[in-house]
């Protein structure tokens, strides 16, 4: 069995990032937005969710949210009981992988460089990686081609629309984690989580 994950919320939390992307905004638009209004910036590329709230000059933007997350960074944590779940799983046969809608360098350092998991993970698709960023399929596609993976041998396991949307259009099953900004949400999915316990249980 194979299982892939989104980096940005089902591992590690989001509230630096959306803190974070407060501050962007005031800075740069001179307005407050309300963390639960920018739910929908977890799960898509920086430079998309800049663009969906009028930022024109997303490059720029995206430098100046990085450099903001910084301020959080002691917040950026995995959530209980990750650590287990992945050495549980890899140690049961299931080969990890991770598709994400960060660059590779913000994968790099808000996650790979920050926590002592990414070893875990066989093949990391990054958003530069694939022609369309999720919820289009061609990062997962990307990543099936690259591991030799049939997508009915395959699950996804994210926490937004964007990756529920992605897993259907590449035909694999979507597993939700419901335990992270977007949990309250109606997301389709073929297995629900309710904690990464509660996901060790069910794919063991």
């Amino acid at each position: 069995m194979f299982f892939t994950s989104a980096t940005r919320v089902p591992i590690i939390s989001g509230k630096a990032i959306l803190q974070s992307l407060q501050d962007t905004i005031r800075e740069i638009l001179h307005k407050d937005i309300e963390k639960h209004e920018l739910k929908f910036a977890l799960g898509i590329p920086g430079s998309v969710a800049l663009h969906k709230l009028g930022i024109t000059d997303t490059e720029r933007a995206n430098g100046i949210w990085n450099e903001h997350l910084l301020k959080y960074k002691s917040q950026i944590r995995l959530f209980d009981g990750i650590p287990e779940l992945l050495n549980n799983l890899k140690n049961n046969g299931y080969r990890l992988g991770i598709v994400t809608s960060k660059t590779r360098n913000e994968y790099t350092t808000d996650f790979a460089s920050q926590f002592a998991v990414s070893d875990y993970f066989g093949t990391v698709i990054c958003v530069e990686n694939s022609a369309r960023p999720k919820p289009y399929p061609d990062s997962l596609l990307a990543y099936l081609n690259i591991s030799n993976i049939n997508a009915e041998d395959a699950v996804y396991i994210g926490d937004t629309i964007y990756d529920s949307r992605c897993a259907k259009n590449a035909g694999l099953d979507f597993g939700l984690a419901a335990w992270g900004y977007t949990a309250s949400q109606k997301i389709s999915a073929n297995y629900i989580f309710k904690s990464p316990t509660d996901m060790l249980h069910s794919l063991l």
